[in-house]
Parts: C-alpha cells; sequence; structure tokens
C-alpha cells in the first residue's frame, strides 16, 4: 500500500514549471471540445477504484482544466491553488490522500471543505515522454478510505493512455498542418505555373474587343487548358485556344510545348491549318515513345474596311466556335473533319471562313464547358450551351464570358474538367441620334 506523504508539498520549480507548461501549450489540449476516448478513460478510472468521481485533468498555469469527467458535472475547470492535481503533477509516483480533512496537504483545500466535501483523493501523472506532468488520471470520494496497489497500476496505465492519445492527437495535428502547409504551397505553385502557360493579359485589338477567361475545377493540380492572342506582321491578329490531354506536371510540359509551337508556327506561316500541321509533327517528334495529343483552334482575325472582322479558323479534333449574332442568333463555326493532333498518322485538319460585323461575338471554349452536368445529371451539351446565349443577351466580350462563366458557377460540382474560354466581340456602331439601339 502507498503511504501519504505527512508533509506540505514543494512548490515547482519556476524553470521546471516554464517547460512543463510549455509542454501543455504544445499538445494543444486545453480548452478543446469533449472527446469519446477521454471520456471512456475517466470512468475507467472510477469503476476501477470504485469511486463516484473521477477526471482526466490538465494542470495550467492558474487552474486545472478537466479534459472528461465522470460524476461531476457541469465543471469544466478549478482554480489551480490550492489543489491536489497541482500537488500531484509534483511527483512521479502515484498521489493518495485518504483522508484529506486529516492530512496536513489537503486540510485546508476548499474541495475538502465546500459544498463537494472531497474526503479522498488518488491520482496518477500524466507524464510525456521527455517527462513533463501535464496532468493527472485521478478518483475522487466523499468518505475517506484506501486504495490498493491494484487500483493505483490501473490508474498509471490510464494515465499512460491518456499520454499516448495526447501523443497521436499531437502527431496527427502536425500532420494536418503540414499537410496544410504543404498544400497552400502546392496550390500557390500551380497557381504561378498555371499562369505561366496562359498569357497574363490579352492585347488591344484596334476595333475589337477581346476576353479570356480560365475556370480551374481543382486548384492543386495544373489543367491543360490554354489559350493565345497575339499580332502578325501585316496587320492580322493570330489566336488559338485548345486543351492538351492529361492533367499535372506532364501536361504542364505539354501545354507549354503547344503554346509555344503555335505562336511560333502562326508567326512564320499564318495559315491555320499549316499551323495545326506544324504543332502536329512537333509533337509526334518529341513523344515518339509516348504519343501524346491535344485538340485546338487556330485563327487569324483580319479588319475589314466596314468595320467588321474576317476570320479564317481551322480545327483539330476540338468543338466548334461559336458565333454570336448581334440579333441574339447563334451559328456553330464548324470545321469537319479536323482531327486530333499530334497522335494519328496523317492526320487532317479542317478550315472554316466567317465574318463578325458590328455586334457580332465569336466564342472559342474548351469541353469542360459542354461536358458539364446539371444537377439531375443531364449535360449541357452543344444544344445546351447555344441555348443559354440565345436566352441571354450580351455587350461585348467581357460580358459574354460574364455570363458563360456564371453558368459555370451555376453548375458547381456539375464541372469534371477545366474549361478555358476566349471571345471576340465587334463593338456596334452608334446609333443615330433620336433613334432606340438595336439589338
Amino acid at each position: 500500500m502507498t503511504e501519504p506523504a505527512r508533509h506540505l508539498e514543494a512548490v515547482p520549480a519556476p524553470d521546471a514549471e516554464r517547460e512543463r507548461l510549455a509542454a501543455v501549450r504544445r499538445y494543444r489540449i486545453l480548452d478543446t471540445p469533449p472527446d469519446a476516448t477521454f471520456d471512456t478513460i475517466a470512468s475507467l478510472a472510477a469503476r476501477s477504484c470504485d469511486a463516484p468521481i473521477a477526471t482526466v485533468a490538465i494542470v495550467d498555469g492558474d487552474r486545472i482544466w478537466f479534459k472528461a469527467t465522470h460524476g461531476l458535472e457541469g465543471v469544466s475547470q478549478i482554480d489551480r491553488e490550492p489543489g491536489l492535481c497541482a500537488s500531484a503533477i509534483l511527483r512521479d509516483t502515484p498521489y493518495v490522500v485518504t483522508d484529506a480533512l486529516t492530512d496536513p496537504r489537503t486540510a485546508a483545500n476548499p474541495l475538502v471543505h465546500g459544498g463537494l466535501g472531497v474526503r479522498f483523493y488518488a491520482a496518477a501523472p500524466i507524464t510525456t515522454a521527455d517527462g513533463h506532468r501535464l496532468g493527472t488520471v485521478n478518483v475522487l470520494d466523499t468518505r475517506p478510505r484506501d486504495v490498493s496497489e491494484e487500483q493505483l497500476a490501473i490508474l498509471a496505465d490510464l494515465a499512460a493512455l491518456v499520454a499516448q492519445e495526447l501523443e497521436r492527437r499531437l502527431s496527427s495535428i502536425c500532420t494536418i498542418t503540414a499537410e496544410r502547409t504543404m498544400r497552400t504551397g502546392a496550390e500557390r505553385l500551380v497557381r504561378t505555373l498555371q499562369r505561366t502557360l496562359l498569357p497574363p493579359a490579352l492585347p488591344k485589338v484596334p476595333g475589337l474587343d477581346a476576353a479570356a477567361a480560365y475556370h480551374p475545377v481543382s486548384p492543386d493540380e495544373v489543367g491543360g487548358d490554354f489559350y493565345d492572342l497575339f499580332p502578325l506582321d501585316d496587320g492580322r491578329w493570330a489566336f488559338f485556344l485548345g486543351d492538351v490531354c492529361g492533367k499535372g506536371a506532364e501536361a504542364a510540359a505539354l501545354t507549354s510545348l503547344t503554346r509555344y509551337t503555335l505562336r511560333a508556327a502562326a508567326i512564320y506561316e499564318p495559315d491555320p491549318c499549316a499551323v495545326l500541321g506544324n504543332l502536329d509533327a512537333v509533337l509526334k517528334g518529341e513523344y515518339q515513345s509516348d504519343p501524346r495529343f491535344c485538340t485546338a483552334l487556330v485563327g487569324v482575325l483580319a479588319p475589314e474596311p466596314d468595320g467588321s472582322f474576317a476570320v479564317t479558323l481551322a480545327g483539330g479534333g476540338h468543338p466548334p466556335a461559336l458565333a454570336v449574332r448581334a440579333d441574339g442568333t447563334v451559328e456553330a463555326v464548324e470545321t469537319p473533319g479536323g482531327q486530333l493532333i499530334g497522335i494519328l498518322p496523317e492526320p487532317r485538319f479542317a478550315q472554316a471562313d466567317v465574318r463578325l460585323a458590328p455586334g457580332d461575338a465569336l466564342l472559342l471554349y474548351t469541353d469542360g464547358l459542354t461536358e458539364a452536368r446539371a444537377p439531375d445529371g443531364t449535360m449541357l451539351g452543344d444544344e445546351g450551351l447555344t441555348a443559354h446565349l440565345t436566352s441571354t443577351p450580351f455587350e461585348g466580350a467581357d460580358n459574354l464570358l460574364a455570363n458563360v462563366h456564371k453558368l459555370l458557377t451555376e453548375l458547381g460540382a456539375g464541372v469534371s474538367d477545366d474549361t478555358a474560354l476566349l471571345a471576340f466581340s465587334v463593338p456596334r456602331r452608334p446609333e443615330p441620334s433620336g433613334q432606340e439601339p438595336s439589338r
């Protein structure tokens, strides 16, 4: 049997107490919500010692905070001084008070003389791997009594379980924190990498409004969608939009190669079909053992004297561009027969011509848009996109993209792939004074 020490407990050394309190903070346990694991330990402590009250207590600087209690309803903490648990953490071995009313260590304790009327107390310290005693697993009774060595051993085992659970919990917190830090860093890296694969801003085209947008599905994965707009030497403008296979770093490398190949090819020979043929040859040469492919639309914008723009467009396996007319009608600019780029032996690339008059717009998009699904599982598709554009008036390229981006946002989780958008619009001519603007 453990005999109670018949002397007043020593005050903890300041340096040791500072280190102990630092350990308490390190485990991030104070003021956390109830936890079934610790509640079970308190219950087991009470049953094993046949005691009406048990707690899992953490000793803070000026309070005793209860992580779990049994038979002590409505109490979450008490003052530290004078305190039973505050004395118990000064010892490596179990701390026992068989009669708190006559024991000089506790005779003046308010828990003894207060409404609770504690007469018996037994505790085992919760000791960390580096030797800091954070608190106790303890039992209390309102009558003087004794405790067996076996019961004290059980309290010590339960205190060890609490220490192990605190270690496991801290390890989980540190792992989650590290993962969040890594995720934040990865997301920052992805955003930076994604920005390098897209132009920082579209250039200003005289007589034409241009806008672009990128709608990523995942913030931590680089997508393979791309677009660009740039001037040619003869006053015309070249543009492209497309989508490479895959995600992540490999897709980023393929996107970078594709984008710069298209740009260089268009500057060298601004014929859209020739540009796609050049890209096809480069991809086949670069990925001979592991073929990679992409889809793309490549076009050339030529300003006309009347303010309109003539557009020559070539497609390789990509969804058609949509011409949104000033009267609200929508026409698909088909490039029939245009095949995937980089994977077929002798692919064909098809070309189409379209004119954009004042008030008209041209929308290019990747298939993340039309493959998005409504909450009922219905795919948006070409018809759904056309219906949306027909029913949604727009004023300029920016407004057109805002309407499409709103559609993507409304579809929410139904959007399963990244989407790139590129739009051009020819400003309307000013209406004669006194007349209402027409659609």
